[in-house]
């Protein structure tokens, strides 16, 4: 690949995405590699002058950065593309060649490609150095490649982004060019159709015009606000998962949003994960007497001193609340709930509308258990995860097994510890019976995870859910009951979220049901549109009657005709209208609508519209719009 520190296996996310045999996922990622170095070849042959840095590929399809002498733009692109068909067209080669690392340099400076000798610097000494031509264009790279250029298939150019050089913000701002390529058109054409879709369901588009969420830079850049139709949705899923708490015994606690860095210090996460964190404060009244603030904040970040921090993770505070009282066999397991606010520090090239945020709620939990009682608990926690994804009709999932990498110094704990707890989710999982990959190096610092995949309904992969098995936290704050001998033993810790983030749960949900939502779940279940203005009170009595029975109903009291505010309603996704005209208003009757379903009846009167209505939320049924 370009950028030497990529490295040439294609991601194991790759196999997720796509959902093809590893063989073809390798020929394709060789085949985007390629392409890769087809979009640099061109672009330099089309803008002399050009400066390149990395072109890996992706997990749909590849990029390329570039400095140019001018902007690249939109209207560029098809330009590009044409020049990419005619280098593919020549079925030139791609020719490997070993070099060493002078004669390297001394092919990037006669070019005057400045970025490639940044990247050489990279390569250790004694690696092999490799470069790859096709043509007159030459690349710092390890490879592989297609033999020759001809044989790469159906290739699109998609966007340009801006791209900081090696991801920081303190270096200069590249373009990238971004594409993606298939064995064959047809291929291609499904591609770009689900893109399509994707843009179609964006959480972003829907969430503004639905009125779900907003987020506004005088608050700050990723930090979400929940407009009432939103909150609703938030407020509900929350009903519905702590009801299934309450049923296997959780008890609900609530934590500060900030805590000492001292306690962050103690669990690891300060400092493994210092730089997503924001910045430590101080403790103002515990400065020492003539020491400056600089000085402090040097003090801090050295562990000096204490101060606080906002909250990354609630573990530590539950732990704390674990520790409150004295626990014997007979308290455990003890299960804590809490959904809690927490903060992460992401750039701001990284955030992305509610999936990527810098504060976000948890559906958080914490089980200390004996470790006779691992499993059940463990099992537990997926039936938990099952529930969710059954009840939102999220049916397509696969689990991820992260285990630790021993040769890796992020890891914290005991080999013993680690060995039992991995093994506790390997049999688990077994027992759950769903397909399942284990990925080493993708444990948590303190334990290894099990992470639910779901595929939405255009086909694209989400991690949702997490269940997280812990023995180095309970002995790095001494954590202890009394068993049965009368003697202290050490709990094991669960780390379980289902949902994981509200926010980001709820944007996947908005992109799942493209804002369609099951009428449990809609902000606005029902609306009622009279016909005409002295409709409006036998309107009102039919919105009272809903109301009753807690279904959420409103009445369209605008001077519109019908026409107008069905339309309406069918722009904002409301589930059901009801319709008043004279008949059903002389009737005691309402003309019913659905986005859902094709109801039994056309019409009905209020007492058999309420029941249905009410009977379909209180059993959280599952119905897809039928624009779907």
């Amino acid at each position: 690949m370009s950028n030497w520190a990529d490295g040439e296996k294609p991601c194991a996310a790759w196999v997720k995405v796509i959902g093809v045999p590893m063989d073809e996922i390798i020929e394709l990622s060789k085949m985007r590699h390629s392409t890769a170095h087809v979009l640099a070849a061109a672009v330099l042959d089309l803008f002399p002058g050009t400066k390149i840095d990395i072109g890996p590929a992706t997990e749909v399809g590849f990029y390329y950065d570039f400095e140019t002498t001018r902007p690249i733009t939109s209207k560029d692109l098809s330009y590009i593309e044409k020049k990419m068909a005619q280098i593919v067209a020549a079925n030139i080669p791609f020719e490997r060649r070993e070099v060493s690392r002078e004669e390297a340099r001394e092919i990037f400076e006669r070019q005057g490609q400045g970025y490639k000798l940044g990247r050489l610097a990279d390569i250790p000494a004694g690696e092999i150095i490799s470069i790859y031509a096709i043509g007159s264009f030459v690349d710092l790279c390890r490879g592989p490649h297609v033999a020759a250029t001809g044989q790469i298939g159906a290739f699109k150019l998609l966007s340009i982004a801006g791209a900081y050089y090696r991801g920081s913000e303190a270096n200069r701002q590249l373009q990238r060019i971004y594409g993606t390529v298939f064995q064959t058109q047809r291929e291609l054409d499904e591609y770009l159709k689900s893109i399509e879709e994707a843009k179609r369901r964006d959480h972003r588009k829907l969430g503004r015009e639905l009125k779900l969420f907003t987020i506004d830079e005088e608050v700050g850049s990723g930090l979400i606000l929940w407009l009432p139709r939103g909150a609703t949705i938030r407020m509900e899923l929350q009903r519905f998962i702590t009801e299934e708490l309450l049923k296997q015994g959780y008890e609900q606690v609530m934590t500060p949003h900030i805590a000492r860095l001292g306690l962050f210090r103690t669990s690891g996460h300060f400092p493994y994960y210092k730089e997503s964190q924001f910045e430590p404060m101080l403790d103002r009244e515990n400065l020492p007497l003539g020491m400056t603030i600089g000085e402090a904040r040097t003090a801090l970040d050295h562990g000096e001193m204490d101060g606080f921090l906002l909250k990354p993770m609630s573990c530590p505070a539950h732990i704390c609340i674990y520790k409150s009282s004295p626990k014997s066999y007979r308290d455990l397991p003890c299960r804590l709930a809490e959904f809690a606010s927490v903060y992460r520090w992401e750039q701001s090239g990284e955030l992305n509308g509610m999936t990527r945020v810098r504060g976000f709620t948890q559906d958080d939990a914490h089980i200390f258990c004996t470790e006779d009682q691992l499993e059940e608990e463990i099992l537990r926690c997926i039936s938990l995860v099952e529930k969710i994804f059954g009840t939102l009709g999220m049916a397509n999932y696969r689990v991820r097994i992260g285990l630790h990498d021993p040769a890796s110094d992020k890891y914290i704990g005991a080999p013993e510890g680690w060995e039992k707890s991995e093994n506790a989710l390997r049999l688990a999982v077994k027992k759950l019976g769903v397909p399942c990959r284990e990925e080493i190096g993708e444990a948590a610092f303190y334990g290894p995870k099990i992470d639910f995949v779901v595929r939405d309904v255009i086909g694209r992969d989400w991690q949702l859910g997490t269940v997280q098995v812990d023995y180095n936290l309970p002995e790095r704050f001494d954590l202890t009951y009394i068993g049965k001998d009368n003697l202290p033993h050490r709990p094991v810790m669960i780390h379980r979220a289902p949902f994981g983030s509200m926010e980001r749960f709820t944007g996947i949900l908005i992109e799942h049901f493209a804002g369609d939502f099951p009428l449990w779940l809609a902000p606005e279940q029902v609306r009622v549109l009279p016909v005409s203005d002295p409709l409006i009170p036998y309107a009102e009595e039919v919105r009272h009657a809903l109301h009753e029975k807690k279904v959420r109903v409103t009445v369209d009291v605008h001077s519109d005709k019908l026409g107008a505010k069905i339309r309406r309603a069918e722009t904002e996704k409301i589930p059901y209208v009801l319709i008043i005209g004279e008949k059903e208003a002389e009737n005691r009757t309402v003309s019913i609508r659905s986005r859902l379903c094709t109801p039994e009846k056309d019409v009905m009167t209020v007492a058999e519209c309420v029941q249905i209505l009410a009977n379909e939320i209180s059993q959280r049924t599952l119905r897809m719009a039928k624009t779907h």
